[in-house]
């Protein structure tokens, strides 16, 4: 799918945390799509979510293919545990993002669990094999129990 969007000049940034559920849930959905690139439906809201290597953006289905709010700048690389949470910079492009982040990051969370449940990856586990040399057992000498 291809959607193509516009953003105004924004209006308001803000630096927050994102747990490290959302977060990491949200690069698994995107990591899984052929593209590189998600569609995450937050029925609730109205709102769709772009989640790309750079950013989650999010548009609402009052204003289709104007960005609302995007979130950027992730700090993902700066935990020393995948679960703690991630910085990023939250960009407000329409009066109505200020209002949207009160529900957004609950419901994000929850849109992302049900299209994860949809998508998930049912089958029989596959063992992989790696050719690797097998370091040889040393064998006990004289003075040695074996």
């Amino acid at each position: 799918m291809d959607i193509t969007v516009y953003r105004a000049p924004p209006i308001a940034r803000e630096y927050r945390t994102m747990p490290a559920a959302t977060y990491n849930l949200g690069r698994a959905l995107q990591a899984r799509s052929p593209n590189g690139v998600a569609f995450v439906p937050i029925r609730s809201m109205q709102v769709l979510a772009i989640l790309d290597a750079e950013e989650f953006v999010f548009l609402d289905s009052a204003h289709k293919c104007w960005v609302m709010l995007a979130w950027t700048s992730f700090q993902a690389h700066a935990r020393t545990a995948l679960d703690q949470p991630v910085a990023f910079e939250s960009v407000s492009y329409e009066d109505t993002a200020a209002q949207a982040m009160c529900r957004l990051p609950r419901e994000f969370q929850l849109a992302l669990q049900a299209l994860s449940a949809k998508h998930r990856i049912d089958g029989p586990a596959k063992v992989l094999h790696f050719n690797a040399k097998r370091r040889e057992r040393a064998q006990p000498g004289p003075n040695q129990e074996g």
